[in-house]
């Protein structure tokens, strides 16, 4: 353990995540990747320590409360309390409401709410007990404006979005700041929508901690 700044990140490609990690890593924050896939935790660490930020790798499966908890626990003794949680994972399956199984709905919505749930509530007492800490869920103006071709996305970023805001409002008084980004359209480099211009919301949203819920579209 150092005395750098903790970011744990659950869901960490190469888009939203990566950017987060080096936006807050180029800030002096020591950072942990959670993600399903060794491949891309070697990869994206690698990117990442290549830019001298400090980074590590840890695998977990979103859709597994228990493979998250084991990954958190790791992560707690390893490296230490995080300082700053990112959930940014969803299970993005085509379909309406007429055709969408009730088992693919149990199954997305593990992945694109309860594993927010499990993942902050793994580190949510130690921030109690410190009286500060950060909890960032990434979301999607889908929760507002729900896709009838996106029917189980739009009823899990809902859901999400219905969490951060119970849990923004339960754990102000102990001085946690928990916060939303809402994101408009598709992740794509090179776009009004480009992931670096995301992470800047983050870090903006960290610094000033004054909003709950952000919404991240084009004008």
């Amino acid at each position: 353990m150092n005395n750098k700044p903790l970011l744990v990140i659950i869901g960490s490609g190469p888009g939203i995540g990566l950017s987060v990690a080096k936006k807050f890593g180029t800030q002096g924050f020591q950072v942990i990747l959670v993600s399903r896939t060794q491949e891309s935790l070697e990869r994206n660490t690698k990117e990442l320590q290549e830019q001298n930020i400090e980074s590590y790798g840890v695998s977990a499966d979103a859709a597994d409360s228990e493979s998250l908890k084991k990954a958190i626990k790791q992560i707690k003794s390893a490296y230490g309390v995080p300082d700053v949680l990112v959930y940014n994972v969803a299970n993005i399956v085509p379909g309406d409401a007429l055709t969408l199984a009730e088992q693919q709905l149990i199954d997305d919505f593990k992945v694109n709410t309860v594993g927010a749930l499990t993942s902050a509530q793994q580190v949510i007492p130690e921030m109690i007990e410190r009286k500060q800490g950060t909890l960032f869920f990434t979301g999607g103006t889908i929760a507002l404006d729900p896709n009838p071709e996106y029917a189980s996305l739009s009823i899990g970023k809902s859901a999400i979005r219905s969490l951060a805001l119970s849990l923004a409002d339960t754990l102000s008084p102990y001085g946690i700041y928990v916060g939303q980004v809402l994101i408009a359209d598709h992740v794509q480099r090179g776009t009004y929508y480009d992931p670096d211009h995301i992470a800047d919301v983050f870090w903006d949203a960290y610094r000033n901690k004054d909003q709950k819920e952000i919404i991240f579209k084009e004008a």
